[in-house]
């Protein structure tokens, strides 16, 4: 294999080295909390939670204790991978037949109160550093308090997507005013303070879960859903777990690549990766008609069985090793054409018969996790609790209102999940090769693969993989009226001719730059080289980076 210590001078930056631990996000000061507590003796999965929490303080619009995550955990010591899904539910009280009664037979609205689900973060953190931390709580959160309590300086795409969301959705809730600067978003440079948001974590580290799915914090939730119309309780709140379940993978040239299993939709990657496998991708450009094709077409035909297949897993399980299995794949692999588009295939059946924030750690001992945390679209609903500086998620908002559809509304059910961590190891050994991950709603397994593709079969250094132009397929959502025939996004740096090889095929092609690089997805990978080093990348479409000790 190349040496990932190679220049590679279509890169924007260098990878960052390092040996005692790595942490990578989309903000400088939330990577600087996780690497203090990495200093300060703690491990991967410590850094994780610091971050994710200094990440609530600095993109509020993307992520927090309002939202839900989920982790991928690689312990050195076993060689295991295990799965936290930290999402929430449905309230107990909000079913089909009661949305319709509210006048929403043809979808949920994304801002309405009916499509806050449980907030699982905060679960999520506790449960995530109860099996795999080694600092109390309190420790971990000091950062984030310290940022919430004494202001930070705004990021500059931080600042645009703030100043975006606050008509829409902050002035609207009585508890907006906490994420907005005397009525307005906070511009580039200019520090913002969020001290209910510190008084938050501080009941968080003095109480653990129960101080935010009981008591104040949670009174003050279902107040503000209430009053705009949603069903949510204190017993919907006090009720709320997470699970840690089995994670699914797939083998991709020698590397066994970990998803978290559905409810999130990492099983999307696999399938496309599953059909890649079949074609010889290291003989093509990597900015090339033929490549993009097929990786166009893999993803095509994986999200038309993801959209049916990724549901709660408590109401009904998918056929995941028939799924994932080669005898699949190889059914599935002779309807990619490579002299034309597929545009809108029909899912398979395997029996017989926007806003996020992604960050990775890892530790000296050799532990690395893969962490996603997300509040769904900007501020989600924008519902935010009085008096506790944090937004309310809108991720009921994926779930289908056909009663046939297996991920239709239920009360008590998880809805179909955009967020997914992801992790790599070796087949040969076991040993681990890295966390990586892009956010960025339905773009988020799409850029999984494209990642995996540059790492696996170019052998790219981190950051030149994150910084390769994307595509993107145009209008994905988890609703049965959905399919993948969306038009497809190329990023600047594709050049014109793959473009124009792409529309002959009968793709609906477009040319994305500027700030619509955003939605190309936002995204972090921690590599381990064979001595031990870590070797990291932040992706440039975001404000963030990578720091080692």
């Amino acid at each position: 294999m190349q040496s990932h210590f190679e220049p590679h001078f279509d890169s924007c930056r260098s990878p960052v080295l390092g040996t005692r631990g790595t942490v990578a996000s989309s903000q400088p000061l939330a990577t600087a909390a996780g690497l203090g507590v990495l200093a300060r003796g703690g491990n991967a999965a410590d850094a994780a939670v610091a971050t994710a929490a200094a990440l609530n303080v600095t993109e509020p619009m993307s992520t927090g204790i309002g939202g839900d995550c989920f982790a991928l955990y690689y312990d050195a010591s076993t060689q295991q991978v295990s799965a936290l899904n930290g999402s929430g539910r449905a309230p107990q009280a909000l079913s089909l037949d009661r949305v319709r009664q509210d006048g929403f037979a043809d979808g949920l609205p994304p801002y309405h109160a009916h499509t806050v689900t449980v907030p699982g973060a905060c679960a999520g953190w506790c449960d995530f550093i109860e099996r795999h931390g080694s600092l109390p709580m309190r420790d971990i959160l000091a950062p984030a308090i310290q940022l919430a309590e004494e202001g930070f300086p705004v990021a500059p795409m931080t600042a645009i997507i703030w100043r975006h969301a606050i008509p829409r959705q902050l002035r609207a809730s009585p508890g907006g005013r906490h994420l907005m600067q005397a009525g307005r978003a906070p511009e580039p440079g200019e520090i913002f303070r969020n001290p209910a948001l510190a008084d938050t974590f501080r009941c968080v580290a003095e109480e653990g879960a129960a101080g935010f799915y009981r008591g104040e914090i949670a009174a003050a939730i279902v107040r503000v859903l209430q009053d705009r119309g949603g069903v949510m309780s204190e017993q919907d709140l006090s009720a709320h777990r997470s699970s840690w379940e089995e994670p699914i993978s797939s083998l991709y040239r020698g590397l066994r690549v970990w998803e978290c299993a559905p409810s999130g939709q990492g099983l999307a990657a696999l399938l496309a990766l599953n059909l890649l496998r079949g074609f010889d991708l290291r003989a093509q450009d990597p900015m090339g008609p033929e490549r993009f094709h097929l990786m166009i077409e893999s993803m095509r035909l994986a999200f038309a069985d993801a959209r049916w297949y990724v549901s709660d897993p408590d109401f009904g399980s998918a056929p995941l090793a028939e799924l994932l299995s080669e005898e699949y794949a190889a059914t599935r692999r002779p309807l990619i054409q490579r002299d034309r588009a597929t545009i809108s295939p029909a899912r398979g059946n395997p029996i017989a018969g926007s806003d996020t924030v992604y960050l990775c750690s890892a530790d000296e001992r050799g532990n690395a996790c893969s962490f996603i945390n997300s509040i769904y679209m900007p501020f989600g609903t924008g519902l935010v609790p009085d008096g506790f500086g944090f937004a309310l998620q809108n991720r009921g908002h994926n779930f289908s209102l056909d009663p046939a559809h297996p991920n239709a509304l239920a009360p008590g059910k998880r809805p179909y999940h955009t967020i997914i961590p992801g992790m790599l190891t070796h087949e040969s050994d076991g040993s681990l090769y890295g966390p990586f991950g892009v956010m960025g709603g339905f773009m988020q397994p799409q850029g999984h693969v494209q990642v995996v593709v540059a790492l696996a079969d170019d052998e790219v250094d981190p950051q030149a993989a994150l910084d390769r132009s994307r595509f993107q397929i145009y209008g994905i959502e988890a609703t049965p009226e959905s399919d993948s025939a969306g038009a497809i996004g190329l990023e600047t740096g594709v050049p014109q001719a793959t473009l124009d090889a792409l529309s002959k095929l009968g793709h609906s092609v477009r040319r994305a730059d500027g700030w619509d690089r955003v939605a190309f997805g936002r995204g972090q990978i921690i590599l381990r080289e064979a001595n031990g080093v870590w070797i990291a990348g932040s992706d440039p479409r975001a404000d963030g980076c990578a720091m080692t000790l």
